[in-house]
């Protein structure tokens, strides 16, 4: 089936095909087509071999570690620690907190590399990514858990990582957006304070099962069905490995959350040409109805994950919106609340 860009959907245009991307588009496809085909462990491995996306004026010049931490079930997971060149210990740095897309099942720290350094650098800030568990050994609320207890960990040792740990950002794209925003969720719940805004790249932000088409608009799983990179099958299948039920869960579809008041500030960014679009402009919208501040940015005829194409002009702007919010943000010039 090809990507439908007519019909009754009020945001059928988005799907029409960005110029920039249109020549890389068979490379792409061929490309993902023959991971895709691989056994499953070998198909986990490509994506933890493939090499980072990385801006041209990726910074080099950051202070890069690793370290494992404890969860809850006495578990560690690994962290990726990035410092500025500017970095103290008493710094009282902002933290951005990530997570990494990949379906909560594949790929690592490297997915968000290019943005993890941008913002290390161009915000002065430090920069943690953690490797939470994945599905389908380990499948929901694994991912949620882990990611909160690095948090609180972080928190805990803000002196050490020189941070304020009352100046946060989470992060992250795809998965790792619906997690940031399950993240900022968590800690609204349970009275923890530190978080002043939520970054929500190509999110993940409810289950095709549960979605309120009833309020929100909701035809890009067909519209874009067979889109490059994830198409709507494909996507599916993340879910079932890491929700094989469909349960109904507010930590995994955040859009199905009772109310969002009271949530930070979001910039959410959203790719045209991908199933998971209409998803992320309603999560949006439901949070500007929340009376919460919202940047929506749309890059139209784009494929989710489009930014593993850095010569892209919208893959620049992409990083760029980022650094720009965050100082906006840090500079108090995001209001709370709208």
């Amino acid at each position: 089936m090809a990507t439908d860009t007519k019909g009754s959907s009020k945001y059928a245009h988005y799907s029409e095909l960005d110029p920039d991307f249109a020549p890389l588009k068979a490379e792409c496809d061929k490309q993902f087509d023959q991971l895709w085909s691989l056994p499953f462990d070998q198909f986990c491995q490509g994506w933890l071999d493939a090499p980072p996306a990385l801006p041209a004026d990726a910074p080099f010049n950051l202070d890069i570690t690793h370290q494992m931490v404890p969860v809850r079930d006495g578990s560690k997971v690994e962290i990726r620690l990035y410092k500025p060149p500017t970095w103290k210990k008493d710094g009282k740095h902002l933290l951005h907190y990530v997570a990494h897309g990949g379906g909560w099942v594949v790929g690592n720290h490297n997915v968000e590399e290019g943005l993890n350094r941008m913002v290390c650098q161009k915000n002065n800030a430090v920069v943690v990514s953690v490797d939470y568990r994945m599905a389908p050994k380990f499948k929901f609320p694994y991912a949620v858990n882990d990611c909160f207890d690095v948090l609180k960990w972080c928190q805990e040792n803000a002196s050490e990582l020189g941070i304020n740990p009352e100046t946060i950002v989470t992060g992250g794209g795809s998965a790792g957006g619906n997690l940031s925003a399950v993240t900022a969720m968590k800690a609204r719940d349970e009275g923890l304070t530190g978080i002043i805004g939520q970054l929500l790249n190509i999110p993940v932000t409810c289950h095709p099962k549960h979605f309120p088409s009833d309020k929100y608009e909701y035809t890009s799983y067909k519209q874009n069905a067979d889109a490059s990179i994830i198409d709507a099958p494909k996507m599916l299948w993340f879910w079932d490995q890491y929700l094989p039920n469909a349960e109904p869960e507010v930590y995994a579809s955040p859009l199905l959350a009772k109310s969002l008041k009271g949530l930070p500030p979001a910039l959410v960014q959203i790719a045209g040409l991908d199933p998971l679009r209409d998803e992320g402009i309603a999560y949006a919208d439901a949070l500007k109805e929340a009376g919460v501040a919202v940047e929506l940015k749309i890059y139209k005829g784009l494929p989710h994950g489009f930014y593993m194409f850095p010569q892209l002009k919208a893959s620049a702007e992409y990083w760029q919106n980022v650094v720009a919010w965050i100082k906006e943000l840090e500079a108090g010039r995001i209001q709370s609340h709208i």
